[in-house]
Formats: structure tokens, sequence, C-alpha cells
């Protein structure tokens, strides 16, 4: 797997002697990645050093192999999309449509580029129709979509959702699934932070967890899923799905509904 995203031995703080993050050591490559820990995990914070908008204490990051710190946040941006955890931080235009071509004019592109990247973004994300609305007119839940939809047309190598802060925007975040789903399966990085364990088992290949500013597992969702003295660390469970299967002692790690009837047909039937 090739790395876009590397961080070396990264520590971070706000205030010099209450850490943040101890020792971040991580390669990402193309592919769903969810990062999962308790609130004040550093989850934020780290995904925040990825396009500039923080810089390391000590320690790398490079995004394609150049170090953050020789890089602008503008700069960054050509490669590293952030949608931000409330949409409020991130809509300011008056229009849905000129909202989501906002970022591909900054990256450069033709105003009818722009509109048109911005068009099949809005209809990626099922907001067809509301090109001329106010933002702010709609739901949280669709402005969390537009959020999405403005990261998406910006067409960066490597996109990342931070983590919903209402069951409303979450809402809009797990609509916008089939959308990290088309970008790794095209060869992007998607990252997302979350605490929708259901989410992360339908979506994630890779899970990363992190605990007070540490990474605490890292690996494929199964496994990670497997290991609930990890996940009780960060205050998480995994879905109820898997946890019935772990109660019933089925020695496998479903992650879905369908995978656990699958199971279940498969014991029943002496072929498991």
């Amino acid at each position: 797997m090739s790395t876009v995203i590397e961080a070396r031995n990264v520590h971070f703080h706000y205030t010099p002697g209450v850490p943040v993050l101890t020792d971040i050591t991580l390669s990402i490559g193309p592919g769903a990645t969810a990062i999962i820990g308790q609130n004040g995990a550093g989850k934020s914070t780290f995904v925040r050093l990825l396009n500039g908008l923080l810089k390391p204490v000590s320690g790398t990051i490079l995004v394609n192999g150049v170090d953050t710190r020789t890089q602008t946040v503008a700069s960054l941006a050509r490669t590293v999309g952030l949608v931000f955890q409330n949409p409020s931080d991130q809509l300011f235009k008056s229009r849905v449509i000129d909202e989501v071509m906002f970022g591909p004019l900054n990256l450069g592109f033709s105003r009818d580029e722009a509109e048109a990247r911005a068009r099949e973004a809005l209809a990626q994300v099922g907001l067809q129709g509301v090109e001329t609305r106010n933002p702010y007119d709609l739901g949280l839940a669709e402005r969390k979509l537009i959020t999405i939809a403005a990261v998406v047309a910006r067409g960066t190598a490597v996109t990342v959702g931070d983590a919903p802060p209402t069951p409303q925007a979450h809402a809009g975040a797990r609509r916008g699934a089939p959308v990290w789903d088309e970008l790794a399966a095209a060869g992007r990085t998607v990252i997302t932070i979350t605490h929708d364990m259901n989410f992360v088992a339908r979506h994630f290949r890779r899970v990363v967890v992190f605990g007070q500013g540490r990474v605490l597992a890292d690996g494929d969702a199964a496994s990670v899923f497997s290991r609930p003295d990890i996940l009780h660390q960060t205050g998480l469970e995994a879905p109820q799905i898997t946890r019935l299967a772990q109660a019933l002692a089925l020695g496998e790690t479903p992650l879905t509904v369908e995978q656990f009837v699958d199971l279940v047909r498969r014991r029943l039937s002496g072929s498991a």
C-alpha cells in the first residue's frame, strides 16, 4: 500500500505540559480509515495537523512525502480536504451552489468547471434542487451534506471527515456514506472521525483507536472490534451485532447483521 499520510513520532500540546498527542506514528494510504476514541482523545487535533491548521510541537507529518511545516494551509488544501465537525464552522455563503463552488474556484478552476463540479458533488450526496437555497434554511443533516459536497467538489486526494457533534448532523454524515465508499473505491484516501460504530463497521476497512492522545490499536475492523478491553478504555463498544456474536461464542467477529446471519447459518449447517 502506498503511503499518502505519514505521522512520525508526533507530539502536540495547546498548553505546555498538557499533552494532547503523544508519540503518534501512523502511515495512511488509499482506502477508508476510521479514527475512533472518546472525546478528548486527540482525534480532531490529529486531523487538523494533516491539513496544516496545526503544526506538530515535535515529530513530523508528511503529506505525499512533503513536511507540512514547509507548506501553507492553502497549498495543503489542494491535497487534503477537511469536512469540519460543525457545519456552521464551514458554511458562509448565502447560496448552496456558491458554497460548493468556492473550493474549486480557489483551486483555479474556471467558473463553468467549478459549477459543474459543484452540481456533480451535490448530486452525489443527494441534494439536487437546493442549489439556490440558503444553507441555513435547510436542516442540520442537509447542511452536513453540503459541507461534504463542498470538499468532494475540490477533488482532493485526501478527504477527512470530522465527527458530527449532534444526532442530526450524524444523520447527514451517514447519508454521505456512499460518497466515502465511492472515493475509497476510486483510490482516494478517506479518513473519518466518528463515534458511530455501526457506520465504521459497514464502511471502513481500517480502524485506528485513539486514547489519551496515543494510538491504542490499529487494524482491520474485525480485529479491533474483537478487543473489548481496548474499546473499554475509550468508552466505546463494538456494534451490537458483534457483541451478540461474542456473547454467543461464535468464534468469528461479524460486523453487520448480514454477516451474523451468514455465520449462524454456517454454524447450523455444520460448515463453520
